[in-house]
């Protein structure tokens, strides 16, 4: 079955969580006890309808304070796909959180009160999405009820944000509006009597429709070692197999490889998934390879086709995500975690802030506090084979790790 990632964002009460809640309600995705101590809660506090934001906010104080705090992961199911939610924070202050949340997504929900409309964090919300050339954006136009369902507050809205699209560098992203009530279920799994002038899928519909293999990169096959197996048994006495999992495309038997970095050539002998053997390994499966020629691979090396070689490279430009309570300053020694590989790297440039919220750069930083986004040059003690992230997005992110504190810092985007 299919699975698809997804990435909320929204500022603070635009209805996040009881979007999420009630996708779980209408789908059936709640247990009996869930539901009950949503039902329990609810009254407790005075409501006299189901509040769903309960279904995800497990932290003791985002239940107080009714926020997200923390990035949440919800998992439900339909007949048709597998979902895994990330339920991020809409504070500023939670920048890295809703950067982390959404790293790993395919698909993005940004959440607008219909009574307030495009608001400063909207554009910071939609410029990490774009950041992270998040392909499939829904703006979720939430709240409609509190408006009585008007039209035309609903497209003026859609033209606000459609003024912000215009300044976004991904331009490849497919965005969808649809009005939403998550309160009270409109256009969230369900269609709503209440908009008849809105014709198009609802929340969930869209959601099902979304062609999971449209959203990965293509074309770039890179294949990171996690582990070398030498099973040296009877059966396998001279098998050498090489586990990871497939990038951005798909490998075949009798492909001509080149290892990286020695820049052996070969051709792949035997693809092995679990106890099959298989011609082809496709994009994001996890497999063993074995080659025709007996060659020298360790753990953090990279098998690529011979005609599509990454950039291999002791430096390189990217956007940072700051994440830590220490500031970021030139000659800072980090360790850079690109896939399974670790290189020490030494802060090179602060070439300039980034303004999430498209105002514009500050030039003459010299250094980056928690949740800054900047443009930053490194230099490494040993070359790793990279990407630019806008051309493929696993091969071209990275992690920052403090040296002392071993405590991931940062993370970044390969230009």
């Amino acid at each position: 079955m299919e699975v698809l990632k997804i990435a909320t964002a929204g500022s603070v009460d635009d209805g996040k969580s009881t979007l999420i809640g009630r996708l779980l309600y209408d789908t059936k995705s709640l247990t009996s006890d869930k539901l009950e101590a949503i039902e329990k809660k609810s009254q407790q506090l005075g409501y006299d309808y189901l509040d769903f934001s309960l279904a995800t906010d497990g932290l003791v104080a985002e239940r107080e304070q009714g926020i997200t705090i923390d990035v949440a992961h919800i998992y439900f199911s339909t007949m048709t796909k597998s979902y895994i939610i990330a339920d991020t924070p809409g504070h500023v202050e939670y920048t890295r959180n809703m950067v982390t949340g959404a790293s790993t997504s395919q698909a993005a929900i940004v959440l607008i009160d219909a009574r307030k409309g495009v608001i400063e964090q909207t554009n910071r919300h939609f410029f990490i999405n774009n950041l992270l050339r998040i392909k499939n954006v829904i703006v979720a136009i939430n709240k409609m009820d509190l408006v009585n369902f008007d039209e035309g507050i609903y497209n003026e809205i859609k033209a606000d944000f459609e003024k912000l699209m215009s300044k976004r560098e991904y331009q490849d992203q497919k965005i969808t509006f649809i009005p939403v009530s998550a309160l009270k279920g409109d256009n969230v799994v369900h269609s709503s009597e209440n908009t008849p002038w809105y014709d198009g899928q609802t929340l969930l519909e869209h959601l099902e429709s979304l062609d999971t293999q449209d959203i990965y990169n293509t074309g770039t096959p890179r294949f990171p070692v996690q582990y070398v197996i030498r099973p040296k048994t009877a059966d396998f006495h001279d098998f050498r197999g090489y586990a990871g999992k497939v990038y951005g495309g798909e490998l075949s038997v009798g492909d001509s490889v080149v290892i990286l970095p020695s820049q052996q050539a070969s051709k792949i002998k035997n693809i092995h998934f679990y106890d099959q053997e298989v011609q082809t390994a496709s994009r994001r499966s996890s497999v063993v390879i074995s080659l025709e020629d007996d060659v020298n691979i360790s753990r953090g090396d990279m098998i690529v086709k011979a005609n599509d070689l990454p950039k291999i490279e002791k430096q390189f430009t990217a956007t940072i995500s700051w994440m830590d309570t220490q500031n970021l300053t030139a000659g800072t020694k980090y360790v850079v975690q690109h896939g399974v590989n670790k290189v020490l790297a030494k802060v090179d440039i602060i070439h300039h802030k980034i303004n999430p919220d498209y105002s514009g750069i500050q030039e003459g930083v010299d250094a980056l506090g928690m949740n800054d986004i900047a443009t930053v040059s490194f230099k490494l003690n040993k070359p790793i084979f990279y990407d630019p992230f806008k051309e493929h997005r696993t091969n071209g992110s990275f992690i920052l790790i403090d040296t002392k504190s071993n405590s991931t810092v940062g993370a970044g985007f390969i230009q």
